[in-house]
């Protein structure tokens, strides 16, 4: 059995693409639902195109929201929407700062439970019911939304697969924004986008991760020359992030990014189910570890028990040298 009508949060990037989790919930959405819908606080214009290709039969846009809060106005508009009759049977979202936004303001406004980072949802017959990893992704906890919807679910990056569906543009409908107090005066004067090269570590086909093992900061430049050479990404285990060795945005784990690149390297990284969490799903995994006992060795494809700073200048060397 599918749902009716599915309604799914659209966001876009810094330079106004759709972005990748808007993608893959829309897959997600198709195999549950019969009309799929996205909302979204901006241009419905721009982003049409693109949905449409991955499955969206329309875009219910709040039109350009001049720098105000996504979460104020866009719940409020679905919220009204919905009182007046258009209701989904669910609305799922990304575990991300606007999901999170728009889902806990939709949520007191619908008075509707939201069950969030979240990583699978699947109807059983008329109920709606989505899978959730606890300790560190050892268990899985599947949780059935009650009856008399709509069911307000947010999603982990990664869940699922993006495909493009091939059909043509998402229609695209206006929607009204009610008056939503001081709260709606509230604007973002400034983003700071964190300057980058090479690939982004959410979409990067190989990721290097480094760890504490690397023994110091200044050692970090083994994993970042690894990554430049095998035109991949670098990324880092919590503790050198808490260390202060690397950004947060380099963070990969339960509390960081998620990660599904087709080679997965971790060198000096024990392994903590946490870290685990956010990259088991990698295709190939090589680890890099002296201690022989590392949970990390458990998962890997490959594994070297080895120095790390004996193994990476080796292997930097070797990559230099074709």
């Amino acid at each position: 059995m599918t749902l009716s009508k599915v309604w799914v949060h659209a966001e876009v990037t810094p330079n106004g693409d759709v972005a990748p989790i808007t993608l893959e919930i829309l897959a997600k959405a198709r195999e549950i639902a019969d009309e799929v819908e996205v909302f979204f606080g901006g241009d419905g214009d721009a982003i049409a195109e693109t949905v449409g290709a991955h499955g969206a039969t329309k875009v219910l846009a709040t039109g350009d929201l001049d720098g105000k809060l996504q979460g104020v106005h866009v719940a409020a508009a679905l919220a009204a929407a919905i009182e007046g009759g258009d209701a989904p049977d669910a609305i799922l979202a990304g575990t991300t700062y606007d999901g999170r936004d728009i889902a806990a303001r939709l949520s007191v406004k619908l008075d509707k439970p939201v069950l969030t980072n979240n990583t699978d949802v699947e109807v059983d017959g008329d109920d709606i019911v989505v899978s959730t990893q606890i300790f560190g992704g050892t268990q899985i906890v599947k949780t059935k939304f009650a009856a008399g919807g709509p069911a307000i679910a947010l999603f982990r990056p990664k869940s699922f697969a993006a495909e493009e569906t091939g059909d043509g543009e998402a229609d695209v409908e206006e929607i009204d924004v009610p008056d939503t107090g001081r709260a709606g005066e509230a604007k973002l004067l400034n983003r700071h986008v964190e300057e980058t090269t090479g690939p982004k570590l959410d979409d990067a086909a190989v990721v290097v991760a480094g760890g504490r093992g690397l023994g110091e900061a200044e050692k970090y430049e083994m994993i970042e020359q690894l990554a430049k050479l095998t035109k991949g990404a670098p990324g880092a285990s919590r503790a050198i992030v808490d260390a202060g060795w690397v950004p947060y945005s380099y963070q990969i784990g339960q509390t960081g990014k998620v990660v599904k690149p087709t080679v997965y390297i971790a060198a000096g990284i024990s392994g903590a189910t946490q870290h685990m969490v956010g990259m088991k799903g990698s295709k190939n995994i090589i680890a890099i570890n002296k201690d022989p006992e590392a949970p990390i060795l458990g998962i890997a494809d490959l594994g070297i028990v080895g120095d790390v700073h004996k193994v990476l200048p080796k292997l930097i060397e070797a990559l230099e040298a074709r």
